[in-house]
């Protein structure tokens, strides 16, 4: 049957119609075989756009529509409503993807109009072939997974439990707080980080509808949005949860009390082999280091182990082993924060030659009241309070040997060091800024910097070269750009602001998950405007710095907005469901199970014939629509509904012919 095909070209402002000849390509496709309408319009996303596009269905009495415009990525799904709104089915559309494919590929208008030509022949050759598809309906499971226990986590958690969803929040340290717990104060209003976090960590261990899952990893996924099945290995933390009250006798009587260096405290502190992360850890129970425990490592601590005596409640439990558990949910947030770059492999800062260089997150542990030194500002190498302090910013960022992107917060986070630093230690300590640029770009973060610049602290702007030791300090040559002057600074502690970087595990989390990774690292987007708490794999969002670097108020407002999205699946009791997905031509499978083994869903399984022979099915529900298996297919016998072979040769054949 012959079909009738309608193509609308859109200008898409200048962004086509400045590199592509729209007037030429519009009358082009009139040529094309089976082409009943072609029209252009500047927006055609727009109002009077899908309105256009709406008349010539009704009018044309249209089978087809294609649409040469920006990525489907874009717009698909709008035109999609268009269409369907139209008269026909929402499947018998087919993008020509005029914009990123060529206007904005090509400076050549007349080389772009001839390959825009190829790209809407192609599109109309596989209209012609396309089908009509039903959408079908999977239920919800109105339960929410947020993977991450730091401020965004928390934020997120806390608005799907409002919205009276069941939710899992999963952390992988003994304790929720992440990076926020070990600050001292917030830029720019200088509010005590913990006085800010303390009580949302509260309020998130009380809630009824959220269920804490701490010292635990996710280590498994399958199912498909709207029903989430998740596997989450619970480490064992050798003391039991129920009885354990927190009372911290046992840290105070083991025997490797204060020998094992503390991670909270970024090193500048110790610990004992059984501890709690800080005072105000929730939940309050405390965890024993396996990899230090004498009894865990050599069966044997003296003549017994202090923590058990000291426990008068019994909670002290060395049979405990790891427990996996499986978690059914509808929606997942990841909300994993972030790591800082390790500055000893930038070897001309000096950060593994000298004790007295460290980082800023160091700084925040000696700046804490609660921190190893209870606030006192000293030197590492000698534990005597420093007459100098230089800050070197943008150590690894804005480097592409290193990080090539900025990383956000180092800029104010030295900004509000300097400041605090001025508040305990007066003009005693003389404070230099090494920077490259001042990047204050948030809400009263300029005012901020502005009274910094006030406050009698030396601005270099420069990096630094080589820090060199020099007997009981340290020196920088840094050249000035602004004096073009060369100074060379001695000083008794360097302060470094290292690059954030993705969590060492998060390449492992986002294989686990089926989410991409941007080329730095980080979770990537669905879109970094229209969509940018989604990811590409439905039902699973992302929200601060697990996403990109950003601050405290940006990283609790994407977690609000990822909440949000994830409600918005969560509140259904069924969603519709894709149905561009793959298909077995059960007659021409022999059963080989090559799509199997590229299936990343797990969505394909074997089942017999009535002859005895096997053959592969796939469960629709799972299915992404990858395409992964049509590929691997030896004998063609899998398909994928949409993009069929028959539907793609000719599109192909169309495309790359004269």
């Amino acid at each position: 049957m012959d079909r009738k095909i309608g193509v609308f070209v859109c200008h898409c402002g200048i962004n086509i119609a400045s590199t592509v000849d729209v007037n030429t390509l519009v009358n082009y496709a009139k040529t094309l075989d089976g082409v009943v309408v072609s029209k252009d319009y500047k927006y055609m996303c727009s109002d009077v756009g899908a309105t256009l596009i709406k008349d010539a269905i009704k009018k044309h009495k249209l089978d087809g529509v294609v649409i040469a415009c920006c990525s489907p990525r874009m717009h698909e799904h709008t035109f999609r409503g268009v269409v369907e709104a139209g008269g026909i089915n929402a499947f018998n559309l087919e993008i020509a993807n005029v914009r990123e494919q060529c206007s904005w590929a090509h400076e050549d208008k007349t080389r772009a109009t001839e390959k825009a030509k190829a790209l809407v022949r192609g599109a109309v050759a596989k209209a012609k072939l396309l089908e009509s598809l039903e959408t079908s309906k999977i239920d919800v499971n109105p339960d929410a997974l947020v993977i991450g226990g730091g401020i965004a986590g928390i934020q997120s958690a806390l608005d799907l439990a409002e919205e009276g969803h069941k939710v899992y929040l999963v952390e992988q340290h003994p304790t929720i707080g992440g990076r926020m717990a070990q600050l001292d104060k917030t830029f720019p209003t200088l509010d005590c980080s913990g006085c800010i976090l303390t009580p949302k960590m509260m309020e998130v261990a009380n809630h009824p509808n959220i269920e804490l899952l701490t010292y635990a990893e996710v280590t498994g996924i399958e199912g498909s949005i709207g029903n989430y099945t998740v596997t989450v290995n619970k480490k064992a933390r050798y003391v039991d949860m129920d009885k354990c009250t927190g009372c911290g006798d046992c840290v105070e009587a083991c025997r490797l009390k204060g020998r094992i260096t503390s991670e909270f405290d970024e090193g500048m502190g110790k610990r004992s082999a059984i501890y709690l992360s800080f005072p105000q850890a929730v939940p309050l129970k405390c965890t024993i280091d396996k990899d230090h425990c004498l009894m865990l490592t050599r069966g044997k601590c003296g003549t017994g182990p202090l923590c058990v005596d000291a426990c008068e409640a019994g909670a002290i439990d060395f049979k405990q082993k790891d427990k996996a558990v499986e978690l059914n949910v509808g929606a997942i947030v990841v909300t994993t924060g972030y790591d800082i770059m390790d500055p000893s492999t930038l070897h001309e800062y000096g950060y593994a030659r000298s004790n007295d260089v460290i980082t800023t997150m160091q700084m925040e542990r000696l700046i804490n009241s609660s921190g190893p030194t209870g606030g006192e500002i000293v030197c590492p190498s000698t534990g005597e309070k420093p007459k100098s302090i230089t800050y070197v910013l943008c150590v690894g960022s804005r480097d592409e040997t290193a990080c090539a992107w900025c990383c956000r917060i180092g800029c104010m986070s030295a900004l509000k060091q300097v400041y605090l630093l001025k508040e305990k230690c007066g003009d005693d300590v003389e404070i230099n800024v090494c920077y490259t640029d001042i990047r204050s770009f948030g809400k009263g973060y300029e005012e901020f910097y502005r009274k910094i610049r006030g406050m009698n602290t030396n601005f270099f702007r420069g990096r630094p070269s080589e820090v060199r030791n020099a007997g009981v300090h340290l020196t920088i040559d840094i050249f000035d750009t602004i004096t073009n002057k060369l100074f060379e600074i001695s000083t008794d502690l360097v302060v470094l602001v290292p690059a954030l970087i993705p969590r060492t595990n998060a390449d492992e989390l986002a294989r686990t998950l089926r989410v991409s990774t941007s080329a730095d690292g980080f979770f990537l987007e669905a879109h970094p405007k229209l969509r940018p708490m989604d990811t590409f794999t439905g039902g699973i969002f992302i929200a601060g710095c697990c996403q990109g670097p950003k601050d405290i108020q940006d990283s609790v407002a994407q977690a609000s907005g990822a909440a949000a999205r994830a409600a918005t699946i969560l509140s259904k009791k069924e969603l519709e469901a894709e149905p561009m997905v793959s298909f077995v031509e059960e007659e021409l499978c022999s059963g080989c199970s090559s799509c199997i083994a590229v299936c990343a869903y797990n969505a394909i399984d074997l089942v017999k014939r009535e002859d005895g022979k096997s053959h592969a099915k796939v469960n629709e529900a799972l299915c992404m629509g990858c395409g992964a298996c049509v590929g691997s297919c030896p004998s063609g016998a899998m398909q994928q509904k949409g993009f069929k072979d028959k539907q793609l040769i000719p599109m192909v054949d169309e495309t790359i012919s004269s």
